[in-house]
């Protein structure tokens, strides 16, 4: 057979990481292996990628068979993993997508996995593989981008700036000044008010969508 090469192949796997808000906190889904190595421990949802398989369209799949997840979910990709002794059944790289939800779904789990839950990121389990290391890496860039493009993630159309703010300090994990970051978001021009039919115990919701891309400067909102 033509271009074919004598060279050790590793195994490509394709991970998830998939935040999403959880009473306030932030959150990522795990499923708890069915099978060794790991049985029994927590780990993203993931699985190899089949021969001729995109990468993203394994990503899905696996998300799909092991959580029930389908819909609703973009998937922006990570990186590649592939220190050595990360997996002992051989040589493998995982290649890592990762995605956020504000709302998070219920998991059903499936194929592999024996169970399938949201795990707050500040209490989570001891994780197989070097999952760990994935999701911690997940979580910078999620506040990367949380910062510098916040239009790009998976809001709601329409929200009110106590709820933005609650998911900025879920995901930063740092508490914010409420007027100043408020301020903020307006002056900069980040988010406009819009109708709203939404009505509390006081009165009128005034609801907000983001209006144009910018990057929020939080150096000085801690509270």
């Amino acid at each position: 057979m033509p271009y074919t090469y004598e060279y050790p192949r590793p195994a490509v796997t394709a991970d998830v990481v998939l935040f999403a808000m959880r009473d306030g906190d932030l959150a990522v889904l795990l499923i708890k292996r069915k099978h060794a190595p790991f049985r029994g421990a927590w780990a993203l949802p993931g699985g190899f990628v089949n021969p001729d398989e995109p990468l993203v369209h394994a990503a899905f799949r696996e998300l799909a068979e092991e959580t029930g997840i389908r819909s609703g979910i973009v998937l922006d990709q990570l990186g590649a993993y592939g220190d050595p002794g990360r997996d002992p059944r051989a040589h493998t790289v995982t290649i890592a997508f990762y995605s956020f939800l504000v709302v998070a779904p219920q998991p059903v789990p499936g194929d592999d996995a024996a169970s399938a839950a949201w795990h707050e990121l500040r209490a989570l389990p001891r994780l197989a593989f070097d999952h760990a290391k994935i999701i911690a890496h997940a979580r910078s860039q999620l506040v990367a981008r949380l910062i510098e493009h916040p239009d790009t993630l998976q809001f709601p159309a329409r929200f009110t700036l106590p709820e933005l703010q609650s998911v900025y300090e879920a995901v930063t994990g740092r508490p914010l000044k409420p007027r100043s970051f408020r301020a903020k978001l307006v002056s900069r021009g980040l988010v406009e008010p819009i109708r709203s039919d939404r009505k509390s115990k006081r009165g009128a919701v005034q609801l907000y969508r983001f209006k144009s891309p910018g990057r929020l400067d939080l150096s000085r909102e801690s509270s």
